[in-house]
């Protein structure tokens, strides 16, 4: 449900323009009606990986590979590697998925970023934390999607930050290391950007919401075609994915504007979650995910705008941990490009620390409008007639 829900589209817009095979770790369900072939592989088991890989390329020819899954970047460029195919370095992928890496390329290539110090230990930890100055932010090296991710204000709040950074540091597969850094302390945007054979082309800007301190639970996203903070923050987010050494592909470059200036928080080598690759779809007419999938493929992508205008979606969480009684949008509104629920009455809903936005989200609706205050206006006015009724745990 969570794949149908967030990059259903992303198949689609995909399949419109090719036939498509895919690996995945279950028998494909919603999938199975635009696939031509499948094989069923744990992608982070490389050598399973790379059996699906050739039994597909002896029964199909291949033009490329891709994913859209973080978890996945590096054994899918080592698969596209051994099949012949268009791909970026693993290792130049291995580095973006390790943020202690990106850090390091970074500084030394001169891209403002946040300053960070790699620790395994709680009292390493502290000692980087007074070294920084609070407050800091504690965060796995590997993860996606703001898991383990916290603020910490105090001395007194590390010991508890850091348990909850490093259970999901745990789970990491190229690392396992807690980050301390910085606090970039500004308001935060993604760069979405497609880079074919080295040149890099920054395609949209998205303004994001954060919420649920001191977590970083993304509320909202919202992209304007025409955003003047597009001339801020485009030159940073180039200058990161040429530092990585990120020679195809989709990128989503999360920045912190902090007093006007640009500085890095992450570059993820891939589609951006959260629709927000919809989201440039609907306000520029510029589809990642065929951009994508024709850079997998060896062309060059289009990406000449089409639209200009601004689309907005709002994140729909519980305002606190429980069961969900009941979920509904009452009303008909024609700006209201969707309105999708990922959770079921009955569902547990369970918010950080003990959760996450996989356990946390009821779903998500979609606006439109002229401009980005417009779209935004239209989401806050839909979300007034949406009804969420938790049962406390």
């Amino acid at each position: 449900m969570e794949a149908h829900t967030y990059r259903g589209t992303c198949l689609a817009n995909v399949a419109a323009h090719y036939d498509v095979v895919l690996i995945s770790g279950a028998a494909p369900t919603w999938e199975k009606e635009i696939l031509l072939d499948y094989e069923i592989a744990d992608p982070t088991d490389q050598a399973a990986l790379t059996e699906a890989g050739r039994a597909l390329a002896e029964r199909h020819d291949l033009a490329g590979v891709m994913t859209w899954t973080e978890w996945y970047l590096v054994p899918v460029a080592r698969l596209a590697r051994q099949l012949g195919l268009p791909t970026t370095a693993p290792e130049v992928l291995q580095g973006c998925r390790n943020k202690h890496t990106s850090r390091s390329l970074f500084a030394r290539h001169g891209v403002p970023s946040a300053t960070s110090v790699s620790v395994r230990a709680e009292r390493e930890a502290a000692d980087a934390a007074r070294r920084i100055g609070y407050p800091v932010v504690l965060k796995p090296a590997a993860h996606a999607a703001s898991m383990g991710v916290v603020r910490v204000d105090t001395a007194g709040e590390l010991p508890a930050a850091y348990a909850f950074a490093a259970q999901a540091a745990g789970h990491g597969v190229e690392n396992t290391q807690v980050l301390v850094e910085e606090y970039l302390d500004g308001p935060e945007v993604s760069v979405e950007c497609v880079t074919h054979q080295g040149q890099t082309s920054v395609v949209a800007v998205t303004r994001k919401t954060v919420g649920c301190a001191p977590y970083f639970e993304e509320l909202a996203h919202v992209v304007d075609a025409t955003d003047p903070m597009l001339a801020t923050v485009a030159p940073a987010a180039v200058a990161a994915i040429d530092a990585l050494g990120i020679s195809d592909g989709v990128s989503h470059v999360e920045i912190r504007v902090v007093d006007g200036r640009a500085r890095l928080v992450e570059v993820n080598a891939r589609i951006a979650g959260d629709m927000i690759s919809h989201l440039v779809h609907l306000a520029t007419g510029v589809d990642l995910a065929r951009a994508a999938s024709d850079i997998a493929c060896g062309q060059a992508p289009d990406l000449t705008p089409t639209r200009s205008q601004a689309a907005a979606i709002r994140l729909i969480y519980p305002a606190y941990s429980g069961t969900l009684t009941e979920r509904r949008l009452d009303g008909d509104f024609p700006w209201l490009e969707r309105v999708t629920f990922q959770r079921e009455v009955g569902d547990p809903l369970v918010l950080p620390p003990h959760g996450d936005m996989f356990s946390a989200r009821i779903g998500y609706l979609i606006t439109t409008g002229s401009s980005a205050a417009a779209a935004q206006a239209r989401s806050t006015e839909a979300y007034r007639h949406l009804t969420v009724q938790i049962t406390p745990a």
